[in-house]
């Protein structure tokens, strides 16, 4: 749980792989949920072979479900010689993140968390005496600092990066928010007068 999340409402975001070992989400995941978790956290190109082990998911599974995942357009193929790399559709992943943002939280709820993120940032600002994350990171440097200080600081410098990056995609949320509202009403109106 992110610090923010203790003060407000906790913003619905996509689901990510449990950080406590493949057991667990064996038991909460179907292999091809597994897969597509495992694909959209891609940061560079990977084989079937590599994904099938990371989803602990058959092979046979994993290729079969990457080809689904192609044809979708929701995943790239790259041959690299005679291996087939994948990796995601990093921009309909972006859209795909704001537009679960939109629907499944309130505008209010937006706001509430923006807000909670920026006096998050700000109080690491004034306890730090930095205005970046980028700057804390320098003062790891500082050789009077505890094993404990250095670890706070390395913790508080990866909530800070996830903070920027839930920053952006909340301003991108609100931002498109009446937009998608009136694109979901004109989907309603046309269904209701097709229904008439």
């Amino acid at each position: 749980m992110r610090p923010h999340d203790k003060h407000c409402s906790e913003v619905k975001r996509m689901a990510t792989p449990p950080q406590d070992g493949v057991t667990s989400w064996n038991e909460t995941m179907s292999a091809r949920e597994r897969i597509r978790s495992v694909v959209e956290t891609l940061r560079e190109p990977r084989s079937t072979n590599w994904i099938s082990e990371q989803a602990d998911a058959a092979w046979s599974t994993t290729n079969e479900e990457l080809q689904d995942l192609v044809d979708q357009d929701r995943l790239r193929h790259i041959k690299v010689g005679e291996t087939t790399l994948y990796q995601p559709d990093y921009a309909r992943l972006l859209f795909d993140e704001i537009r679960t943002l939109i629907e499944e939280n309130a505008r209010e709820e937006l706001r509430s968390e923006l807000t909670a993120i920026t006096e998050e940032i700000e109080a690491w600002q004034e306890t730090y005496a930095v205005e970046t994350w980028e700057e804390l990171e320098q003062s790891l440097a500082d050789g009077n600092l505890s094993s404990a200080e250095l670890r706070e600081r390395r913790n508080v410098i990866g909530f800070w990066r996830e903070n920027e990056q839930d920053r952006k995609l909340i301003k991108h949320a609100l931002e498109l928010y009446s937009d998608v509202e009136t694109a979901r009403e004109r989907m309603t109106d046309a269904v209701d007068r097709a229904t008439s």
